[in-house]
């Protein structure tokens, strides 16, 4: 019981992670952004082609899989989606899921279909006995970095000025500008750090998920949309729960009903939408 515990507490980190930036697009800057899973992607193949193709160790491909989706998001923010900003809901929806239609096949094309697989280095393989329980190495430094990373991007959102700016360039861009705030530089640094962690989500799921592939961002779209809906889409810890939630039902459905676990985690997210459309752990009203 104990393990099943764990590892859906390491599949929530996870999920939060890769999550967490369409928290920030979608639940702070209510832009709806589909193709939040390709910058996902991206960060999953530079980590396997770094490790497969040239040699580099793991950990240090993780800050080139931040770093190259962050500017590939502010670039994509800069030419495309600042233009949406203030447009319905529709027309962001058809422009990101058809980045999304753009990217699987490009990435089919010029890297071909098969999965990338990444190897593990040694430390983070094995399991490792803890009064009587196994912990699996590589889930535990899932939770470690994963949590880590939910409590850096909490305090930055929510205690320092640029999260109180954002904010406040949210709720009314016109007045934010009007007291000197840089609605534009906000609104890219965010988008910016959105796609980097997806991107760093994407290099720390590819050993879970079996190895990354063009379809990708097809096939966990809906789980990250859940995790913004089960949490909430206005702060970072309705997400942050919301994922630890999902990841904890997801694990133990598949362990004691491996015919409907997957069904376990639809039923959670349309009770939620139904009782609490705001999410279960975001305040206020819908």
């Amino acid at each position: 019981m104990l393990t099943i515990l764990f590892d859906g507490v390491a599949y929530g980190m996870l999920l939060f992670v890769l999550a967490c930036g369409l928290a920030v697009t979608l639940g702070l800057m209510n832009f709806v952004n589909l193709a939040h899973g390709v910058f996902a992607m991206g960060g999953g193949y530079i980590t396997a082609l770094l490790m497969n193709r040239a040699g580099v160790p793991f950990l240090a491909t993780l800050p080139l899989a931040f770093l190259i989706p962050a500017l590939a998001g502010l670039v994509l923010e800069r030419l495309l989606y600042r233009w949406l900003y203030g447009a319905s809901q529709l027309d962001q929806v058809l422009l990101t899921i058809g980045l999304v239609l753009m990217a699987v096949p490009a990435f089919d094309y010029f890297l071909t279909d098969q999965a990338q697989q990444i190897h593990l280095p040694a430390y983070l393989e094995g399991r490792i006995e803890f009064h009587g329980v196994s912990l699996g190495a590589y889930r535990l430094f899932l939770i470690l970095v994963c949590g880590l990373i939910a409590a850096l991007l909490q305090i930055f959102l929510v205690s320092t000025r640029f999260g109180a700016q954002l904010r406040a360039a949210v709720d009314d861009p016109r007045v934010a500008a009007g007291l000197g705030v840089d609605v534009e530089r906000l609104f890219a640094v965010a988008f910016a750090t959105g796609s980097g962690l997806a991107g760093l989500g994407g290099a720390l799921a590819a050993d879970v998920v079996g190895g990354v592939d063009p379809n990708f961002p097809i096939k966990f779209m809906v789980s990250f949309l859940i995790v913004v809906a089960i949490g909430g889409s206005r702060g970072i810890a309705g997400a942050f729960f919301g994922a630890l939630l999902l990841g904890v039902l997801d694990v133990a459905g598949k362990y004691y009903f491996p015919s409907i676990g997957a069904f376990i985690i639809y039923a959670v997210m349309v009770t939620t939408l139904i009782l609490r459309p705001q999410g279960l752990f975001a305040k206020g009203g819908a």
